[in-house]
């Protein structure tokens, strides 16, 4: 299965590999949910909500890792986003980099792996 994709910011990120797990961001918390995105899905999620996040990360994640918690459900336009109703074990993460921006603050995803 294609992984799926977080971008939270580097200290959130280094506080869940402490903890072994990671409960969500301020957003994820108040809606009740972990958000991800697909590889088609990321760059815009980065413009909509991280533009100017100089800290930002974007972390792969294997949704097999995840469980019956992960839920498919539509957001944006209709399309199907990948929800966790549980908190993400660090383990689940397979890959992580750190983003750079675009000169208008956007972080820039490049090529996913779908």
């Amino acid at each position: 299965m294609s992984p799926i994709y977080k971008l939270l910011d580097q200290a959130a990120w280094r506080a869940a590999q402490a903890a072994e797990t990671f409960a969500g961001s301020p957003v994820d918390l108040a809606d009740g949910f972990i958000h991800f995105s697909t590889a088609a899905q990321a760059q815009e999620t980065a413009a909509k909500h991280f533009r100017g996040a100089a800290d930002l990360m974007l972390l792969s994640v294997d949704p097999e890792r995840l469980g019956a918690p992960l839920v498919w459900e539509p957001s944006r336009g209709g399309a199907l986003f990948p929800h966790l109703y549980a908190a993400m074990p660090a383990s689940a993460v397979v890959a992580e980099r750190v983003l750079d921006l675009d000169a208008d603050g956007v972080p820039m995803i490049g090529a996913l792996e779908p």
